[in-house]
Order: C-alpha cells, then structure tokens, then sequence
C-alpha cells in the first residue's frame, strides 16, 4: 500500500465514500484534493484523509477506509501520514468532530474538548458551525 497525495480526479472517489459513510461533503470541492490523501493497494483504492489548515491549527476531517480494508492499519496509517504532513506544514494541534469515532481517535492519542473551547478558526469552519450535528464530539492532539 502507498499513501498518496489526492488529485482531482479523486474527486468523485472521494465524494462518493464520503457519502456512503454519512459524512459530510456539502462544502467540498476539487480544489480540497491538494490537502487529502489516499491509501492505494495494486488493485484498488483502501481509504482517504482530509486537511483544512489555519496557520498553526489544523481540521483533521473525513478518514473513510474501503470496508474491505478496514481492521487492516489503513486508518491508523493514513491518521499518521496526515499528522506528519501536518507536523511539515507548521500545525501544532489537530482537531476533529465524530460522530461515532471518538474511541478510535482516542487510540491515537486524540482527548475530547469542549466544543465552546474550539479555537476560532474551527468554530467558524462549515464543518464545525453547520454540517456537523451539535451532539458530535470535539476532539483535539496537540502535535
């Protein structure tokens, strides 16, 4: 497996498993591509990532693995390669919401925060302010 920075032509991929995990995709476009990687086996693609970067604070969004790759580290790789990048593009803290995968998250060194303690900048993400349900866990890890 290969993690690959996404193009648009993954657009459509992208969009598609974004839908079919129920996460949201109303305020991406093409040009959110550059900041989103993929996981590429020699047959198929086995999962995706996202980046939205504010200076120093970064939202970690959207990791979606293939069903048929899930249990096998594709998350836990793809989770690390978007740290890393982050990390060589000056972030120095991670934030998320989850529906459901704060336990996963948890794992990988991520703690629950306060949604009114959410820095501006992701208070005023679509992700943050409209497409993500109030009840949806806040998560934060400092890099």
């Amino acid at each position: 497996m290969i993690i690959r920075p996404a193009t648009t032509q993954d657009f459509e991929t992208v969009t598609a498993w974004l839908v079919a995990a129920g996460l949201p995709t109303a305020d991406l476009t093409g040009a959110h591509m550059e900041h989103f990687l993929v996981a590429v086996t020699s047959d198929s693609s086995a999962g995706m990532i996202g980046l939205e970067q504010f200076n120093d604070t970064g939202l970690l969004r959207s990791l979606v693995v293939n069903p048929v790759a899930r249990s096998s580290g594709v998350g836990r790789q793809l989770v690390a390669a978007l740290e890393a990048s982050a990390l060589s593009q000056g972030i120095a803290q991670l934030w998320l919401l989850t529906i459901d995968a704060d336990a996963y998250f948890a794992e990988l060194g991520y703690e629950v925060i306060e949604r009114d303690a959410a820095p501006d900048c992701i208070r005023q993400t679509r992700e943050f302010s409209i497409l993500c349900p109030g009840d949806a866990v806040l998560m934060r890890k400092v890099l």
